[in-house]
């Protein structure tokens, strides 16, 4: 999943660089529709937050269940030390 978070903050990594070829020059104020340009960037940016957000959101859901379940058997055995390390390191990761 972090690999995908990763490959998704691509277009919000190189924002400078897609303005710039967003934007005409002014040899190519003519050619290019900067208006439509900035919108097709736009709904590219608004893609990837929701995408991003969307598997942000499945990654927390995911981990605090793992939570709850840990935290149940963690009441059965007090004395597991590693079911502990474990809880706690799922915790970490909410």
């Amino acid at each position: 999943i972090q690999e995908l978070l990763r490959v998704m903050r691509t277009i919000d990594d190189r924002i400078v660089h897609e303005l710039n070829t967003t934007i005409p020059t002014a040899s190519f104020v003519g050619k290019v529709d900067p208006g439509q340009t900035c919108k097709q960037l736009y709904e590219s940016l608004m893609d990837a937050h929701t995408n991003r957000e969307r598997i942000i959101k499945n990654c927390i859901a995911q981990t605090s269940s793992v939570v709850k379940t840990l935290r149940e058997e963690r009441e059965k055995a007090q004395d597991d030390v590693a079911l502990l390390k474990q809880l706690r390191k799922e915790q970490t990761k909410v």
